[in-house]
């Protein structure tokens, strides 16, 4: 026997739509029948085609609403745009704020915290004479990641109430405040090579490492993440001009022979026009194109850890995905039923509005103002007392100083942009979470790398400049590159994020194996060139 025949659930929808018109009718529009007369005397029967237009016109003036309403989609949006172009927002929280609850939710809001007693036992150290420097620094390289996650959990209330787009900026902004404190310590103890390398490390430690964590946490449980393309790509690009202008005086100063003090004034000339530009920049995010960063990307649902009863997943009902009963038989029949009304209440239950699921502050501003800088505090003595004890590190501990500077210091002076990052990619906020990588990287490339040109030469530090070591511009280059192509499509999956996290060890293993070649082989070489003395090639011939 065949299966009996379904109704079609569209059809059920529209008759039940009609008998519901049908009924829903006031008296004034019966009109009589069987040919009595009508308002005007004259027989239905005559002016029956008439009235029956007289009914349908009365039905459609009566569905409408005769006072004009308002463009709600117009309104939403002129709103949205003035709740974006304010500058601070206040913010009514849940539980009110006492001094114990700020006080928990500072010092003990998350584990990492349990490193804050690193950071007094770092500063008291480094006054007792018997205790290595090895030891200085590396108890105060731990202080500084509890204190870079204090003064992202800062920056992140603050941007809470200036909107996602300033307080992306704000997050790159004071995310980097700790590369920048560690590289003008650096630089005043005339330390160009850690300077120069760890401004390089954090661009690639941003780009490949902390995006590539976004991609690849926020892309575990949904197929696909997207973001503004427009914001990405315009980053992007800002990131190759500054890949640009660190290659051309690299390539000027390694062709020639030229003297350094002409490669500083190529550095600075260069380094007022990236400033330029990253005014420039602030000015097309904030003002002109502000409209562009404030467009929220498509939102991803995540997909449950456990499927339905029926064997479908989620949701499937929603989007269509029903059984088919003369297939499946009886069990399906009962099952597409239930499909058939969870359609049919769905098609016609009006959509509920969308609400904006505000997060909850979890600090009073002020206190977050204060701990903003107190950490920051802390960081300067810290980062002081760590810069002093590289020397010991590269000279006894078998490390070099590029590999510090390329691959360890920037995992500390990241650590904030990290754990923020990767938090918001895994809430689907890619906007926050590509502004926090991207951002803080072209951050770094066109304002920390410019300023700290012009901080040397206030210091009357020439070899401060843009020319930087053939490695890590190469490497930069590929990473630049890497990273337009991913993101150009204005999508990503965590595919993408093991690419950027896998060729981020590619680069730690050949700054490993690269600087321990040139400590061990490439610095004789050179003394021994430069004294006239010499040397044999590996081939067995003699200079």
């Amino acid at each position: 026997m065949g299966a009996k025949p379904q109704s079609d659930p569209w059809n059920e929808i529209e008759s039940q739509r009609g008998i519901a018109e049908s009924k829903v009718e006031s008296p004034e529009d019966h009109s009589p029948t069987n040919g009595s007369p009508g308002p005007s005397g004259e027989p239905e029967a005559e002016n029956g085609a008439a009235n029956a237009g007289d009914g349908v016109r009365r039905r459609i003036t009566k569905d409408r609403d005769p006072t004009p309403r308002p463009n709600t989609e117009q309104s939403d949006s002129v709103g949205k745009e003035k709740k974006q172009r304010t500058f601070f927002k206040h913010i009514e929280p849940k539980e009110p704020f006492t001094v114990r609850n700020q006080i928990q939710r500072t010092l003990f809001g998350s584990w990492i915290n349990i490193l804050l007693i690193a950071a007094p036992a770092g500063i008291a150290i480094n006054y007792v004479h018997f205790v290595s420097r090895v030891a200085v620094f590396v108890v105060n390289f731990i202080a500084i990641v509890p204190l870079a996650a204090m003064l992202s959990f800062a920056t992140e209330e603050i941007a809470l109430r200036t909107g996602e787009t300033l307080g992306g900026l704000l997050n790159a902004t004071f995310g980097n405040a700790v590369e920048l404190i560690v590289a003008v310590i650096a630089l005043a103890h005339g330390e160009v090579v850690i300077v120069q390398t760890s401004l390089i490390g954090s661009i690639l430690s941003n780009l490949l490492l902390v995006l590539g964590m976004c991609f690849f946490f926020g892309g575990l449980r949904r197929r696909e993440q997207f973001f503004n393309t427009t914001v990405a790509q315009t980053s992007a690009s800002l990131l190759a001009l500054a890949v640009a202008a660190v290659i051309v005086p690299t390539v000027f100063d390694i062709s020639s022979n030229t003297p350094q003090s002409d490669v500083a004034r190529l550095s600075r000339g260069t380094s007022l026009i990236l400033l330029f530009v990253y005014a420039g920049y602030l000015l097309f995010q904030l003002k002109t194109h502000s409209s562009v960063f404030a467009e929220e990307s498509q939102k991803v649902e995540a997909k449950p850890f456990k499927r339905s009863m029926n064997g479908l997943k989620d949701g499937a009902i929603a989007q269509g995905f029903v059984q088919s009963a003369g297939i499946m038989g009886g069990h399906a029949l009962s099952q597409q039923r239930t499909g058939n009304e969870k359609l049919r209440e769905l098609l016609t239950t009006p959509p509920k509005k969308e609400e904006d699921e505000g997060e909850e502050p979890q600090l009073h501003f002020i206190v977050a103002v204060v701990a903003l800088l107190i950490s920051t505090v802390i960081i300067a003595f810290c980062a002081e007392f760590m810069v002093d004890g590289i020397s010991a590190i590269t000279e006894g501990g078998g490390i070099s100083e590029e590999f510090v500077g390329l691959i360890l210091l920037p995992i500390v002076g990241n650590a904030a942009e990290h754990a923020t990052a990767v938090t918001v990619a895994i809430k689907d906020k890619m906007d926050l979470a590509i502004g926090v990588a991207v951002g803080s990287s072209m951050q770094v490339a066109l304002f920390v790398i410019p300023l700290l040109v012009m901080i040397g030469w206030g210091m009357g530090v020439d070899a401060m400049g843009l020319s930087f070591d053939p490695f890590q511009v190469a490497v930069l280059f590929v990473a630049v590159l890497l990273v337009n192509y991913l993101i150009a499509d204005g999508k990503s999956h965590w595919l993408e994020g093991m690419l950027l996290m896998c060729l981020y060890c590619i680069i730690a293993v050949c700054s490993w194996c690269m600087f321990d070649l040139i400590a061990r082989e490439v610095v004789p070489l050179t003394c021994l060139v430069l004294i006239g003395y010499p040397t044999d090639h590996r081939d067995g011939a003699t200079e």
